[in-house]
């Protein structure tokens, strides 16, 4: 089911439309709006005036992006091989930003399946010149071991010998 969602007040409102599904997936509020919501020929609307249309849409294109990347995932499990491909590179080549946003995220998930070597890639050139974006991450003590092997093997981490197998022993102990 769609939703009109109108954002913004006069002169300067704009309509949006969102699938309940993914408004309810990604946004408490959205999931509380629409239990209660009134449904009129089947639509439900909603109206923001204190959010401008220009952050709304920031909004709903982030939210796109991260059903981008669950479906990149279900398509990984139904082993639909050239759908796997295709997310990773619109994601990669479109969305790189969401990408590094979310990094711990999508470098854990990287490692699930050998399918997913772009977006391993795409990951290790970011950790090559910022390594403590993974090292440094609370969730650096959770890596999966072939993600940690994977690390150590990049020859031209930006980081100190020493700092590297004091986090090797970190996650070690994890």
């Amino acid at each position: 089911m769609y939703n009109i969602i109108e954002v913004g007040e006069q002169p300067n409102i704009q309509l949006f439309k969102g699938h309940s599904a993914i408004l309810c997936q990604r946004s408490l509020y959205f999931r509380q709006k629409l239990v209660n919501a009134v449904k009129k020929n089947n639509i439900i609307e909603i109206k923001l005036p204190t959010i401008s249309a220009k952050l709304f849409n920031i909004i709903i294109k982030n939210f796109e992006v991260s059903a981008k990347f669950d479906l990149l995932i279900a398509a990984n499990e139904l082993e639909a091989t050239e759908l796997v491909k295709h997310l990773q590179s619109k994601l990669i080549n479109d969305n790189a930003s969401w990408l590094r946003l979310n990094f711990s995220r999508v470098y854990q998930i990287s490692f699930l399946n050998k399918s997913f070597e772009p977006l391993q890639q795409f990951c290790n050139n970011i950790i090559t010149k910022y390594p403590g974006i993974i090292f440094n991450s609370d969730d650096f003590t959770t890596l999966q071991e072939n993600a940690l092997i994977s690390l150590l093997k990049i020859d031209d981490l930006q980081m100190e010998e020493s700092e590297i197998w004091d986090k090797v022993i970190l996650w070690g102990k994890g």
